[in-house]
């Protein structure tokens, strides 16, 4: 076996086509778009390049087969305890030697590079794509969500590394009845005119856009080590949202008149992807234009959630919720709702999502491996 760095066209194309071989006989394996895994790897996309180095390979037989793949990287702003780099885009036939090979180099680039310890199998850019091992829930995947056959548990566990944290998903069915507490909410707060709950419109996508970065700084910028959000950073996402934006399953709330709260979803764009095939030139973007109008997506996807210190536990976060399901369930459009996952470090969150009467829908992990064999694994840290 030999690892081969993916430079030419035709390697990106290999990289490309060795999870389709894997996961051919896999109904539920949704292809990822094949620009959404090419932007990681180029730097004129990805601003994680700006302080970091990626570079991926595939894993060769002295034949020329092509068994594996894996990308590894450093990024510098990814904090931890010890120096820690990140490796993923991981894929391998069910061979542990072929794994281990791809582990044992990918450990000496990093260590190379100054790296304690590797997490994997990650992103090397935001936590919201490409993060984390599947280990429960093997339904279709969410869009830009990490999917890998079940073996992949034991080739990661056998080489030695262990769970740094659980990232879980919570999900239920549209037409059901929300807990007590959330009409209760709804009634107070309905009544009061100084509260106003409002679904985003896309012709004020900036004023939206304002609104959320204000109150996300407020609620959850200075919450387990976050950062600000630039206002100009998020206009410019709700822009790149704004075609496949469902106006009625986004949701915002306000204290007389000043934004305190906001629920923001989208349809799960995997229910349009999986008819494309990984492609998304012209005749695919006609044909999405098309699913989007005339096809069936039937399962829409929370992103974000937050309100403001001011307003937190008094009930607003249902008078909220339960605006937007009074909306969304008249317009019996969707049948499943599930949330972005949330780490099992953040109690807080999980409580919240567990209120709503959801189920665990699916289950990822964060893996780490230490170099130094010797010294004391921790978890990750939990939020208080």
């Amino acid at each position: 076996m030999r690892m081969h760095t993916v430079a030419s066209e035709a390697d990106k194309q290999a990289f490309l086509a060795l999870p389709v071989t894997i996961n051919k006989s896999n109904a539920n394996w949704i292809r990822p778009l094949d620009k959404d895994i090419e932007e990681v790897f180029d730097p004129a996309k990805n601003k994680f390049f700006k302080k970091g180095v990626c570079e991926r390979w595939l894993l060769k037989t002295d034949n020329g087969d092509v068994i594996g793949r894996v990308a590894a990287f450093v990024n510098e702003q990814y904090k931890n305890e010890q120096p820690t780099g990140g490796i993923g885009f991981f894929e391998c036939i069910n061979d542990q030697a072929a794994a281990n090979f791809m582990f044992g180099y990918c450990k000496q680039w990093l260590q190379e590079r100054g790296m304690e310890a590797m997490d994997g199998p990650i992103n090397f850019g935001e936590r919201d794509k490409w993060w984390g091992l599947l280990v429960d829930g093997y339904q279709e995947p969410l869009y830009c969500m990490n999917y890998n056959p079940p073996y992949y548990k034991e080739l990661f566990y056998n080489y030695g590394f262990r769970v740094y944290y659980e990232q879980i998903c919570f999900a239920l069915k549209v037409k059901n009845r929300l807990q007590d507490k959330f009409y209760e909410a709804y009634h107070q707060y309905s009544q009061d005119a100084d509260y106003t709950a409002k679904h985003i419109r896309k012709n004020e996508i900036e004023k939206f856009a304002k609104d959320f970065t204000y109150i996300y700084n407020k609620a959850w910028a200075k919450h387990g080590g976050g950062k600000e959000l630039e206002e100009k950073m998020v206009i410019k996402m709700f822009r790149t949202m704004k075609p496949v934006i469902d106006e009625r399953i986004q949701w915002f709330v306000y204290y007389k008149n000043e934004p305190i709260g906001f629920w923001v979803n989208l349809p799960d764009l995997n229910q349009y992807f999986k008819h494309l095939n990984g492609k998304f030139g012209l005749w695919q973007k006609l044909r999405f234009l098309l699913l989007q109008r005339f096809g069936k997506c039937t399962r829409f996807v929370g992103l974000a959630f937050g309100v403001i210190p001011e307003f937190q536990g008094k009930g607003v976060d249902g008078y909220m919720i339960m605006s937007g399901a009074k909306v969304i369930q008249a317009a019996a459009k969707y049948e499943d709702y599930e949330m972005q996952w949330i780490g099992d470090f953040n109690p807080k969150m999980i409580n919240i999502s567990e209120s709503l009467g959801t189920y665990r829908s699916r289950t990822l992990q964060t893996l780490r491996y230490l170099f130094d064999r010797d010294k004391e694994f921790k978890r990750h840290g939990m939020i208080e």
